[in-house]
């Protein structure tokens, strides 16, 4: 008779125990959910605020303010934006009004206290835990203030 040759139940079983002790202290080290979840976010704020620089720019076109450099149109509720040659000002009472959820009503805040942001613009960082006094993160929303044909640039800098 030949003697079959295998793994016994004992072996498969710990093999597997190991595998799995494994897994539960590697995987978190490479998987790194929490900052891609944040960095998706930044990128849909980033959407949020071009979309809404668009609309706001037609509703000034249409009430023929395009081309001031000063002046502010009637948002959705009755808002005032305050809008600079049709765009949202880089301002709380521009982008931030143009964009439901910014502020102090919403989830974002603007950042505070950062060499980062300089005049004509702001940016917005996640809202609570002491969070909008640090820069790691962020979407900012940046004007020319001195050209009618300068479309608002808007970028993110991700989380690490």
């Amino acid at each position: 008779m030949k003697k079959q040759g295998g793994f016994t139940l004992i072996e498969l079983v710990v093999v597997i125990v190991i595998l799995g002790i494994l897994a539960v202290t590697a995987a978190p080290r490479f998987l790194n959910l929490q900052d891609d979840a944040r960095n998706a976010s930044l990128e849909g704020l980033k959407g949020a605020m071009a979309g809404a620089t668009g609309i706001v720019y037609g509703r000034a076109a249409v009430d023929g303010v395009e081309s001031k450099d000063n002046s502010a149109i009637s948002g959705a509720g009755g808002v005032t934006i305050e809008t600079v040659y049709g765009y949202p000002e880089a301002s709380q009472n521009g982008i931030g009004k143009a964009v439901v959820g910014l502020g102090t009503d919403g989830d974002w805040s603007p950042v505070s206290g950062s060499s980062e942001v300089g005049t004509n613009e702001i940016a917005y960082t996640f809202k609570g835990k002491g969070s909008e006094n640090k820069t790691e993160c962020y979407v900012k929303y940046k004007m020319d203030n001195t050209s009618s044909s300068a479309i608002p640039v808007i970028s993110v800098k991700n989380c690490n």
